[in-house]
This record gives structure tokens, sequence and C-alpha cells, in this order.
């Protein structure tokens, strides 16, 4: 009888032994092919009003002699990896978070609060899904919209309310929000988290081509930028 016991517990010990191996190999697998969160960092290659303004403190600080024109190049680079080194930081002339604290700026943040991957992810999906073919300072314009309904009373205070308020966008009916994003969409996303707003201030767009919502049409119209009309 205790042999019996022992050799089903030895049975038992296997088994559990087995579900986890076999849990660990599969939480490491889903790990390792999951997409890597991209970085809404402004680093060589950016552009827009927060590299102006990186530059603009990098200035004051005697460390930057370059040019103000919001454009991340190695002069702005190295000037960051200066900054870096005088204030205890890691030195990679990236702007993260850290630096841009230490610089007395607070990330560009169009969303009441941290701005999460997801947020990011889901503003330029929205983007790509709306204005994919549109110039893209009509892409920056959409994301712009998207921001400026999550600071008004009106709309939800979130990117994500904004994106799924029921009748908002046409895009998550239609199915243009589950194709690939535009990589132009990613860099409007990132533009229109920086500040830039090229629709004016509007909270609303359509395509007179394509609408005939009557709502849409009774909008004052602020700019037309390709396709899109922008409204207050």
């Amino acid at each position: 009888m205790k042999e019996k016991m022992r050799y089903i517990l030895r049975i038992l010990i296997i088994i559990m032994l087995n579900v986890f191996v076999i849990g660990v190999i599969g939480y490491s697998y889903k790990a390792s092919t999951q997409p890597r969160p991209m970085e809404v960092l402004s680093k060589i290659g950016s552009q827009g009003d927060e590299v102006r303004a990186i530059q603009q403190k990098l200035q004051q600080e005697g460390l930057y002699t370059g040019k103000i024109d919001g454009v991340f190049g190695s002069g702005t680079a190295n000037a960051v990896k200066d900054f870096q080194r005088r204030n205890g930081l890691t030195v990679d002339g990236i702007a993260g978070p850290a630096t841009l604290a230490a610089l007395g700026l607070a990330p560009s943040q169009s969303t009441g609060g941290a701005l999460s991957d997801s947020d990011y992810q889901l503003l330029a999906r929205l983007i790509s899904a709306e204005a994919r073919g549109e110039p893209f300072s009509g892409q920056v314009a959409v994301g712009a919209v998207i921001l400026n309904r999550v600071e008004h009373p009106s709309f939800p205070d979130t990117i994500a309310g904004v994106a799924y308020q029921p009748g908002a966008f046409s895009a998550m009916t239609d199915g243009q929000i589950n194709q690939p994003i535009a990589e132009s969409a990613y860099r409007a996303a990132k533009e229109a988290l920086n500040g830039t707003d090229p629709s004016g201030g509007a909270i609303y767009y359509f395509n007179p081509d394509k609408t005939k919502n009557k709502f849409m049409h009774s909008r004052p119209v602020i700019l037309r930028i390709g396709g899109h009309l922008f409204c207050s």
C-alpha cells in the first residue's frame, strides 16, 4: 500500500513539474513575441516643438550653439550628452523623461496624464485609419483633433474614450482601424503629442466628398487640408 502511495506521489510530482515547465516556456515565448513598445522620445531624427524647447533650454545652459529649428540632429544630440554628463544622467543623447525633467520640461502630453504606449499606438492607428493617403500635415491635424477632443469638456478625457466613442470615427466601423499602421502615422502621432496643431484648434473634421452628415456640414470650417475640412 505504501509503495502504491509513493508511486502515485511520484507521478503527481512529475505531472506538476511538467505543467510548471510548460507554463514557463509558454510565458517566455509570449514575452519574446510581443511587439516592443514604441518610445515617445526626442532623439536623432525627431522633429517638432519638444525638440525646439530642448534646443532653447540647452542654449540657455550654454551647451547648444546651433539653430533653434526643432530638428534633432547630431548637434542637438551632442548638447544633450553634455547636459547629461553635467547632471549625472545616463549619457545616451536621448531626451527621455529624466533628461526632460532635468531640463525643466515635462514630456509633451495632451492627454491629461501620463501617456502609455497603448495610447500612442491607438492614436497612431486611428490617424492611419482615418487619414492614410492625406498630406502629412493633414495626418498631424487629425491627431490634433483627437487630442483637442480629449481636452474639450464635451468629449471623453482619454484617447481611448475619444477613439471608441460611438459614431465618432468611421474607421472604427468600416474595418480601416484593423489595417497595418502607416509609418507616417507614428510620426504624425508624435508631432500631435508634441503640441503641433495644423487644424487650428478644430474638434471636428470630415471629407465633404464622402459624407452627407448634416451636422458635420453645419460646423464652422476653420480650414481645409487635403481631403478634410477641419471645423470648430
